[in-house]
């Protein structure tokens, strides 16, 4: 892999994308049903209609096909309603249930309800009231400030909330990253962070959007978003792995054609795919990415190279770069199908265990090359459900010291195990180990059964010839007679 240098801002495609045609501009030209140029805006007829989703002429408003009817859909919302008010005892014992359904997709209705519960973000808001308040009235740094305010924008700009620079969604977009840079002045604002703070905007208040892009940044993607990306850049390294792997055909073509991953990977990891799925794929790879962590991008980006490089018949018309990643970038839309696109996400052979493997081979390759990578994986949580266990966890250690500030209910119950009682023969072990040393157990003698049985008395002799018994009488002699 050729050593490119990571900038602070989204990272482009290098010196080969620079010398693209302007047609082929991969922040500006996204699909019709999320992302536009701001120059498509400029004389919009004043009839076109929003989407179901708010987009603006979107292409949900004409392809009503595929979706679930109303009674499935009111019955996944009585699902989920049911799951989050008792969202601590469903996390602790029916995490799977909650996996499956965010795998079928949570009903928008219930996406501001899930999604802050699922990342953590809702319990990171209660643990810290009027936090989010405290950092948008701190003015933040110019610099930072300046720079969100050139990108506002650029942000869905095709979306109903973020059509005009004074509305709602551009004002509350830019208190929102401002917000962060306060909160993390370490890191500060990445222009990836945008189309994330967009997305959770339009779905929920800007308190809990803003917990949730936390979330994101500091669990799901630690380093993703810092000054150096050395997160992204070691994800790249296991991607190459992985694809080689799942798809080697397309991992063979990239390698010929000096494609790398840091030309395609930042767009999609660094954004969720926001700019690169029709919006409605968007929400669902954003419902099994909050439950199931950084792995199902990995699975999303294999099946993208397994869509547009997979086969000989797909590779014919890339003789070069540009052609390669015009084809990674003009997938057929029905292949992108949210129903029929997540099916075979979910069916990618990459797993959690894959996953950490390859991490650690590549960061010991990584450290060998370079000394002063300080990335570590451990940092990274593999979705809601380590992420709630490290929150219990975190909050019962924070209430034995400060038993006031519980501000939950549900502890994580310790379980005792009792060891099983010995084996005779270790009885016999362990009494023998218990005597001391040169001391001799002191048999004791059983005492005879009685009952029942019948005594003959008689004198002691005080001769020999007296002692002697007659024939008869030793014949009849008793098996229980005692002598006394």
């Amino acid at each position: 892999m050729s050593d490119l240098t990571l900038s602070k801002e989204l990272p482009d495609v290098s010196q080969a994308a620079a010398e693209l045609p302007d047609a082929f501009d991969l922040s500006l030209n996204d699909d019709a049903s999320s992302l536009g140029s701001d120059s498509e805006l400029n004389g919009m007829p004043p009839y076109r209609q929003a989407d179901r989703y708010g987009f603006i002429g979107g292409s949900s408003l004409q392809n009503g096909l595929g979706q679930p009817t109303v009674e499935l859909i009111r019955h996944r919302e009585t699902k989920w309603l049911e799951m989050t008010s008792h969202w601590e005892k469903t996390m602790a014992r029916r995490y799977r249930k909650v996996k499956l359904l965010c795998r079928k997709g949570i009903p928008s209705s219930l996406r501001v309800r899930c999604w802050p519960l699922l990342c953590g973000g809702q319990a990171k808001m209660m643990r810290n009231p009027g936090k989010y308040q405290e950092l948008q009235e701190i003015p933040g740094d110019p610099q930072w400030v300046e720079t969100i305010r050139k990108d506002i924008h650029r942000q869905f700009p095709f979306h109903e909330m973020f059509l005009s620079p004074e509305g709602p969604g551009q004002q509350g977009l830019l208190q929102l990253l401002k917000a962060y840079t306060v909160y993390r002045p370490q890191e500060g604002y990445c222009q990836a962070q945008g189309p994330l703070g967009a997305l959770l905007l339009m779905h929920m208040p800007a308190e809990q959007a803003f917990w949730c892009l936390v979330q994101i940044c500091d669990c799901y993607l630690p380093g993703y978003y810092s000054p150096k990306m050395e997160a992204l850049l070691l994800d790249s390294e296991v991607f190459v792995a992985l694809l080689r792997r799942v798809c080697p055909k397309a991992l063979k073509h990239l390698q010929k054609h000096g494609v790398g991953p840091l030309l395609y990977m930042p767009e999609w990891f660094l954004c969720l795919f926001t700019r690169s799925l029709p919006f409605p794929t968007v929400l669902r790879v954003w419902d099994a990415f909050l439950s199931e962590g950084i792995k199902v991008l990995f699975r999303v980006g294999m099946l993208l190279i397994r869509l547009a490089l997979g086969s000989s018949e797909k590779l014919r018309d890339c003789a070069g770069v540009v052609e390669t990643l015009e084809k990674l970038r003009s997938i057929p839309a029905h292949l992108l199908q949210e129903d029929t696109f997540m099916a075979e996400v979910h069916d990618v052979p990459i797993s959690d265990r894959d996953l950490a493997r390859e991490c650690r081979a590549q960061l010991k390759k990584l450290r060998a090359s370079r000394p002063d990578f300080q990335y570590s994986p451990e940092l990274r949580l593999s979705g809601s459900k380590a992420i709630f266990d490290a929150q219990q966890l975190e909050y019962t250690q924070n209430d034995k010291e400060d038993p006031g500030s519980r501000t939950h209910t549900f502890t994580i119950p310790q379980i005792t195990v009792d060891p099983p009682p010995p084996s005779p023969n270790e009885k016999k072990k362990l009494e023998k180990a218990s005597e001391a040393p040169g001391q001799k157990k002191m048999k004791t003698r059983k005492k005879p059964d009685t009952r029942g049985k019948t005594f003959h008395f008689m004198p002691r002799p005080t001769s020999r010839t007296e002692g002697r018994l007659e024939p008869d009488v030793v014949g009849r002699k008793s098996s229980f007679y005692v002598d006394t």
